[in-house]
């Protein structure tokens, strides 16, 4: 059997996170109190930070609506050979110490 997905409203999400973010409640406490999964309680917070509490929970619009992802693909791109260039680097690095005389493998 599959969990079902539970949607809650805004106002039900920005009850949770200012009763954490007030102190009135430490984070267990709420997931308890309120049934909801911390990673759940995480998100919500995050959301709160990055947007604010005017735009949480709301649908994007605009240019933020769709993410960038031809940037991000060519950022990774750019990582991932940066990586490759260094990665080859300390091969060559490690098979010069190794091929030295008197040196422990």
């Amino acid at each position: 059997m599959g969990k079902t997905k539970k949607t809650y409203s805004r106002e039900f999400k920005l009850k949770v996170v200012q009763s954490v973010e007030s102190g009135e409640l430490r984070p267990a406490q709420a997931c308890r109190e309120y049934q909801i999964a911390e990673s759940v309680l995480t998100r919500w917070r995050r959301e709160v930070r990055l947007r604010g509490v005017e735009a949480a929970f709301t649908p994007l619009t605009g240019a933020n609506a769709t993410p960038d992802y031809e940037a991000q693909i060519a950022e990774l791109e750019r990582v991932c050979g940066q990586l490759a260039v260094e990665n080859a680097a300390l091969k060559k690095a490690l098979q010069r110490l190794q091929s030295k005389p008197g040196t422990r493998s």
